[in-house]
């Protein structure tokens, strides 16, 4: 075994002891006084070991990933590539989801009493509900939003109300469009690699973005969804600066980038993967472009009645008014990471040793640093928003976002389906075991 082999061990296994050390003293901590809320520390979820009828699919598509995956990744064309990317992930996701069966997996996740679609109803006028949203946040307010709504901008629950009038509702399409629209996450990922560093290195991610452990969270929660809308945001910005019709797609990225905003008061911390793109790039002019059509989303919503920073003043104070309040910071700002490692992998961990120890040597090849910078540029972005204290416990969704820029770390990976069969193990145990609360 060679010594960087050994080493990607050490950190995997380190990474296997931070989460052991995570349930066990969130174990202890939640049943000495319950201030964790949740069932099994540190994840939102309970331990209800079962086999659904998703089952025997996840297991034949993890199989056929880890056997076929990495070849076919080096020989197929690029864009059909792509498309067998969001295929299988597609495939690998709707399985897992459906281990707990369709209304438990899917139709049933975004109905519950905190969840987007218990307040479609409420915005039979969209811009009276938008001048008000800000006055429902609070929960000594009147008809107080649940606790999902009242945390995000309205941009997030008005999604959901337009699948409604367009003939979508209802729990089953909701949870559709979330998997749908969030396994496409892992195709803008690798496009934005092949832009900024090199096609080689984006092929050795792609079955790793397609397998990552994820997807259990991507199949059903609505952070699936927005971190595909942040991850195009930051590919058409990666394509505008290494000077791909950077007009065009500078003001494309710049309009993803303000509805992120607009999903997720924490997705302002994307700004810290932009900033690595920028670095990147060869090209300053696409900027402007993106501030032209980062202001579009903004000014709309704040004509319509909603100051998105009066929002998120009022959310502050939302946040501590219940369990935010409750959750002690000492145990969520390690154990967050513990969950981190949960949704990417014991892989993504070694990957991330590796692009550690390349930016530290420089001389391991310039598009390997290049990579480099855009992984850990993620990676800040996600230790920024750990100490702010506003992710205390369910970042197994909420940092959905920011991990799959994590995964193309695995690109540096030798023993690639050892790593594979690592992170499907991890998934399906994640899936098989516990009963997640998405």
């Amino acid at each position: 075994m060679n010594r960087d082999l050994l080493r990607d061990l050490y950190a995997a296994v380190c990474a296997a002891l931070l989460v052991l050390t995570a349930v066990l003293v969130g174990t202890a901590i939640q049943h000495r006084n319950g201030s964790l809320r949740v069932g099994w520390p540190p994840l939102l979820a309970s331990w209800d070991p079962h086999v659904g009828p998703g089952t025997p699919a996840a297991v034949v598509v993890a199989a056929v990933v880890v056997v076929y995956g990495p070849s076919l990744a080096l020989r197929l064309p690029w864009r059909p590539l792509l498309l067998a990317v969001w295929a299988a992930g597609m495939a690998w996701t709707w399985s897992l989801a459906l281990v707990d069966g369709w209304h438990r997996g899917i139709a049933e996740q975004l109905t519950t009493k905190n969840e987007y679609l218990r307040a479609v109803g409420r915005f039979h006028d969209i811009p009276a509900a938008l001048r008000d949203f800000t006055g429902h946040i609070l929960i000594g307010s009147p008809d107080n939003w649940g606790a999902h709504v009242a945390g995000h901008p309205p941009g997030a629950t008005l999604t959901f109300v337009l699948l409604d009038r367009v003939g979508l509702g209802g729990g089953g399409w909701a949870g559709t469009w979330c998997i749908t629209v969030g396994t496409t996450a892992a195709v803008a990922v690798l496009i934005a690699v092949r832009a900024l560093a090199d096609e080689s290195l984006a092929r050795r991610a792609a079955p790793f973005l397609v397998l990552a452990p994820a997807a259990v969270w991507v199949g059903t929660s609505a952070d699936g969804y927005f971190a595909a809308v942040a991850a195009w945001a930051v590919t058409l910005l990666a394509l505008a600066v290494r000077g791909f019709r950077p007009g065009p797609y500078g003001f494309c990225s710049g309009l993803l980038f303000g509805l992120t905003v607009y999903l997720s008061y924490g997705l302002t911390l994307m700004a810290v993967v932009a900033g690595a793109v920028l670095l990147l790039g060869s090209a300053r002019r696409p900027l402007l472009f993106a501030v032209a059509g980062f202001v579009v989303v903004p000014v709309l919503f704040t004509v319509s009645g909603f100051a998105w920073w009066e929002g998120y003043r009022v959310l502050v104070t939302r946040y501590y008014q219940g369990a935010g309040g409750v959750r002690p910071y000492g145990y969520w700002v390690w154990a967050n990471l513990a969950c981190t490692v949960l949704i990417v992998g014991p892989a993504t961990v070694a990957g991330l040793r590796r692009a550690v120890t390349r930016l530290r040597r420089r001389g391991e090849g310039r598009v390997d640093l290049r990579l480099c910078l855009l992984v850990l540029g993620a990676l800040l972005a996600l230790l920024l928003a750990d100490l702010s204290g506003m992710s205390k416990a369910e970042t197994e969704r909420i940092w959905l976002p920011f991990a799959v820029w994590l995964l193309p770390a695995c690109a540096f990976l030798t023993g690639v389906r050892g790593w594979l069969i690592g992170q499907a193990v991890l998934a399906l145990l994640l899936n098989h075991l516990l009963l997640t609360g998405w």
